[in-house]
């Protein structure tokens, strides 16, 4: 397919800081809507964590995934399906708290806490601001890394919420890979797609290992061939380049 000589950028919406209870000081929201898109004509929206990460390189550890430029040129080619992202920030000194499910030592543990709140408050505030669809099915969770392991969780333990999860170079190692012990005491969820990644060059092939073992465990559980994609990167590191490289494809996946 010829690309666009010219692709129509969408449009920011900053939605403001949002207080978690429990977990410290507000938190910013932005979302990126696609061009042409109106509050009339819900879209179905890809909501994602650590969301200083999600746009640009301010503000950003490593630089920006530069989601919403991806974007742009999704909806170019894709316009039926093309998504409003949704950032939401982490909570700083919390974010290992608010983004794993389970303690690993004295960290971590209280992501129902915090996934509760992003479903039952955020999620209904942001529909009604943006214009955003309900159903399960174009609700979809995503993030990278302890983000990647909390958008997996979220879309088991709040399959009402989130029908499909982005996840890119996940944690699955944290609290002794409890997450595969979690996958194997639940049922398919009745909608589901699971994007699945991880690089060649993180921890020496560690993500790459699980990712693997991940996918492999979906396939055993029953999760349907073509809800699931497993993404091995050979040149893949720990880092927001790979994943911004990688985001088109998941995306076309996601949301086809």
């Amino acid at each position: 397919m010829p690309r666009p000589k010219r692709i129509p950028r969408g449009s920011f919406i900053d939605l403001g800081y949002f207080e978690a209870p429990g977990f410290g000081a507000g938190r910013r929201v932005r979302a990126y809507a696609p061009h042409g898109h109106v509050h009339s004509a819900p879209r179905p929206v890809l909501w994602l964590f650590d969301g200083q990460n999600v746009f640009e390189d301010e503000g950003s550890f490593a630089g920006g995934w530069h989601a919403h430029e991806v974007l742009d040129r999704f909806a170019v080619l894709r316009k039926a399906a093309a998504p409003v992202l949704v950032g939401i920030d982490h909570g700083g000194e919390q974010r290992i708290d608010e983004l794993t499910p389970w303690k690993d030592a004295k960290k971590g543990g209280r992501a129902d806490e915090f996934l509760g709140w992003v479903v039952e408050t955020l999620m209904p505030l942001v529909r009604r601001s943006v214009g955003l669809r309900e159903d399960v099915a174009s609700n979809v969770v995503g993030g990278s890394s302890l983000g990647g392991l909390a958008a997996f969780y979220a879309h088991l333990r709040f399959p009402q919420a989130f029908g499909g999860a982005l996840s890119m170079s996940p944690s699955f190692w944290f609290a002794k890979r409890r997450i595969f012990e979690f996958v194997e005491s639940q049922p398919v969820p009745w909608t589901t797609r699971v994007y699945l990644d991880g690089g060649a060059r993180e921890a020496r092939g560690m993500l790459l290992k699980h990712g693997r073992e991940m996918a492999d465990l979906l396939a055993k559980k029953g999760w349907p061939g073509d809800s699931v994609m497993w993404r091995p990167d050979s040149k893949g590191t720990h880092a927001e380049r790979h994943w911004r490289r990688r985001l088109p494809k998941a995306l076309r996946f996601l949301f086809r």
